[in-house]
């Protein structure tokens, strides 16, 4: 357990990486999101030991999603090089927003009748391609799409 006091609390930054653990059927599942696109990736099923490893999980899922996408792995940065510090929510957009994500991942659950019938490629497809007021109505796909294009 990570107590409060043992948080960071940073300043809101774009290049940030949230995380809200979900669960559903009895078992942990995990949606990412960064927050300047709102690129999320939804992983069913985490394991403790994966949690505790916690820059290893985020940046495994955050390459396998963007290759998954036909985009570059580096398209945020190196990721594999970044600290990882773990800070209580401070974006109450990103927030709103992950909220909507976890009721649609919840619905899709329902939808498939178990959360081992859910379709996770189809989910993940359905969350990036989510239009967003807090991004302007742009599809979170589209945002990184752009940040691709617009990289030298």
């Amino acid at each position: 357990m990570i107590r409060a006091e043992r948080l960071a609390t940073p300043q809101p930054d774009g290049e940030d990486w949230y995380a809200s653990l979900l669960v559903l059927d009895r078992r942990k599942c995990l949606v990412l999101t960064r927050a300047s696109t709102l690129f999320a990736v939804f992983e069913p099923d985490v394991r403790a030991a994966a949690l505790r490893a916690t820059h290893d999980l985020v940046v495994q899922l955050a390459e396998r999603e963007l290759l998954h996408e036909a985009l570059s792995p580096d398209v945020f940065g190196e990721l594999r090089a970044e600290p990882l510090s773990l800070a209580k929510t401070t974006d109450r957009r990103v927030l709103g927003c992950m909220n909507d994500m976890a009721f649609h991942c919840e619905v899709a659950v329902a939808k498939a009748g178990s959360l081992s019938a859910v379709n996770v490629r189809s989910l993940n497809n359905d969350l990036r391609r989510n239009i967003n007021s807090a991004r302007d109505y742009e599809r979170p796909i589209d945002l990184v799409a752009a940040r691709t294009v617009a990289s030298p």
